[in-house]
């Protein structure tokens, strides 16, 4: 920054130096001066806008694993960096007394089951076989009643028998109805209420076996720490004999394949991005870029920082990234494809916000331009309006040089030779009275 501040005021030195000196030389007719410069041609290719962040790394999947009961470790079968699958057996605790409740519990599952099948399958209660016999006699008498009535019936008609013996009859066969009907409606409560009572008990017994049998197996299951996913082990687990601290994890497990990458970046920025945008991601001592895509965008401002979330994924199948370390982000907001590129230091604004390049004509003077511009990074700009491809333009030098000034293009400085170079800067602008 000291060393652009002393070539800017340099420049600034050269040009007030050359005012006087041009004006002088346009009143005596003398030739104008030619500053050196350095020059670049208009370019036109790709130019992407980037968004870059600091940013933590996060595994895509992590899971912390903590009893659900309280016992010793009985075994391990992972150390730390084990890779495990899903669903394989990591830890086991003491399990002895879990065990035998189990068993206890189907047991007593089987001793329910039993009862249930012999109330809805087995014999009648004796109250019920007796209100079946007294149907069964109440039907009967029903139907001894009903002959003798039909056979008196035909003898009144034959005038063979007085009234009252018809009657007689009548009268006996509607106590034998009633006593009938009576006698099946016994029998068909009790068949309804107390088989049905019975069946509700046992069955209600089946379900009260079930559920400690199903809570016993689940403490038995809770001994046998699994791996809820694919990963590799990065903490614990303890030795045997040793017994977690309620609510202390006894072994995490992280997926490492995938790192997500999360940073949070000022507002306007995040505008810039969306979902599927390229990225990069560059973490300290590791010399290659690993390539990502943003998978997130928070819809939300954090209300602490007042900044955008944002996520990058990226594959990491050797390792490299590793969970908890910080690194960089690169994100790719958008690209143009045909863009019409300067590079950066060719751009000068004014003191009104007006932007404009120094174009290098044939005749070798270096005439003021106004541009619109697009998109721009640290290195380049991309010019919407306001030059063609092929021309020249001054990419050291600009800032200070009057319009219409000739000019002399100098070759870019050697690589390592910044400071020789910086002292011939230092002289630009000037030239021979």
């Amino acid at each position: 920054m000291a060393t652009r501040l002393i070539v800017r005021s340099t420049r600034w030195f050269a040009v007030l130096v050359l005012l006087p000196l041009a004006a002088c030389s346009k009143e005596k007719g003398e030739p104008q001066p030619i500053v050196s410069v350095q020059a670049a041609p208009v370019k036109q290719g790709s130019i992407s806008q980037t968004v870059t962040a600091d940013a933590l790394l996060f595994p895509i999947n992590q899971a912390t694993i903590t009893p659900k009961i309280a016992a010793p470790v009985l075994k391990t079968y992972v150390t730390r960096g084990s890779k495990v699958h899903r669903g394989q057996l990591l830890v086991e605790l003491e399990n002895k007394d879990l065990a035998a409740a189990a068993e206890e519990g189907r047991g007593s599952l089987e001793q329910a089951q039993a009862q249930t099948d012999i109330a809805t399958k087995n014999s009648i209660p004796e109250e019920l076989q007796k209100a079946e016999t007294d149907t069964r006699a109440a039907k009967e008498n029903l139907d001894a009643q009903q002959k003798l009535f039909d056979s008196r019936q035909n003898l009144f008609n034959q005038g063979a028998i007085p009234r009252k013996d018809l009657d007689a009859a009548a009268v006996a066969l509607v106590q034998a109805r009633a006593q009938f009907e009576q006698a099946q409606k016994h029998l068909d409560g009790l068949k309804a209420g107390g088989n049905q009572n019975a069946i509700k008990s046992a069955r209600a017994q089946l379900v009260a076996a079930e559920g400690k049998q199903k809570g016993a197996e689940a403490q038995l299951q809770y001994s046998q720490i699994r791996s809820p996913i694919e990963g590799v082990v990065t903490d614990g687990p303890l030795y045997p004999g040793m017994q977690p601290q309620a609510g202390a994890s006894l072994i995490t497990v992280m997926n490492l394949s995938q790192m997500i990458a999360k940073a949070h970046i000022p507002q306007s920025q995040a505008a810039l991005l969306k979902k599927g945008d390229d990225a990069s991601v560059k973490m300290a001592g590791v010399e290659d870029e690993i390539k990502g895509k943003v998978i997130l965008v928070s819809p939300a401002l954090d209300p602490g920082s007042t900044t955008v979330e944002v996520w990058v994924q990226a594959a990491n199948p050797q390792g490299v990234l590793k969970a908890g370390s910080s690194a960089s982000l690169a994100m790719v907001a958008r690209t143009v494809p045909d863009a019409l590129i300067v590079p950066a230091e060719a751009l000068v604004t004014d003191e009104e916000g007006k932007k404009s390049v120094m174009i290098i004509g044939s005749d070798g003077i270096a005439q003021k331009r106004e541009v619109e511009t697009g998109v721009q990074t640290s290195n380049s700009v991309q010019i919407v309006s306001g030059v063609k491809p092929g021309e020249q333009v001054v990419s050291t030098g600009a800032y200070g040089l009057p319009d219409k000034t000739k000019v002399k293009i100098e070759a870019p400085a050697a690589p390592g030779k910044e400071g020789g170079d910086q002292g011939k800067d230092k002289g630009e602008g000037r030239s021979e009275p």
